[in-house]
């Protein structure tokens, strides 16, 4: 079984897998100023492990947003919180927005639906037909609500006057949730340009290493093609 490498980080003279090495000269400028200010003899030279960038990359946008903003909202820190521990921020503000209604509430927007729904207002057309038509018509004008039909106009005062708090709460319970969804956006969005950027020195990190991996390959190639034509003019012609 093959052993695996460590070194030794530059940062924390701690040992890491030899695959979390980053070189100090592909970090971000900006990012290496920030260690170098807690470590002054860091330089381009030096290495340290994916982890400890990691938490710099966290300390940077930290301070990044104090500097722009001037405190950290909490909508921030769970940003922070999920890039340092990887975690997933869509499924979190999903997850908050569904459950987090009362039976009265779900109760008011299914109100509200209905009221604005053609169902709704071809069944109150038919309802007011055939009290109109049972109580004029059929009953000649002598059933339990002659014309001018003032139970009539007394249940459809009742209904207006229920129907137009219910659906505004309805209305304002929707504002709240567009409200919430605005700043779950700006978090998925934020997270994204952190990833983002994270994802960009990922793959300087990846280029360089390729370019010295073609380096030595191309190094030892030379090595072999020297020694083959040290061979050809020690050969006796």
């Amino acid at each position: 079984m093959r052993k695996q490498a460590y070194f030794t980080s530059d940062l924390s003279q701690k040992e890491f897998p030899l695959a979390e090495r980053i070189h100090a000269a592909i970090i971000n400028p900006k990012i290496l100023a920030l260690i170098q200010n807690e470590h002054a003899d860091f330089d381009t030279t030096k290495f340290l492990a994916l982890s400890e960038l990691n938490d710099y990359r966290q300390k940077y946008i930290a301070e990044s947003l104090r500097t722009e903003v001037g405190a950290i909202s909490a909508l921030e820190q769970k940003v922070l919180d999920t890039v340092s521990d990887s975690g997933i921020i869509s499924k979190v503000t999903e997850e908050e927005l569904s459950g987090s209604d009362n039976f009265a509430q779900r109760l008011a927007d299914r109100v509200a639906r209905f009221g604005g729904s053609w169902t709704f207002i071809l069944s109150f057309m038919g309802v007011l037909l055939l009290w109109i038509i049972a109580n004029a018509l059929l009953l000649h004008n002598k059933g339990f609500d002659p014309y001018p039909f003032i139970l009539l106009n007394l249940f459809l005062s009742c209904l207006a006057a229920l129907q137009a708090p219910v659906i505004m709460m309805s209305q304002n319970r929707q504002e709240v949730k567009d409200r919430d969804r605005a700043k779950k956006d700006y978090i998925v969005n934020l997270k994204a340009e952190v990833e983002i950027r994270g994802l960009h020195e990922k793959l300087d990190h990846l280029l360089i290493h390729q370019q010295q991996h073609l380096l030595e390959i191309q190094q030892m190639q030379i090595d072999l093609l020297q020694d083959i034509l040290t061979r050809i003019e020690k050969k006796p012609h």
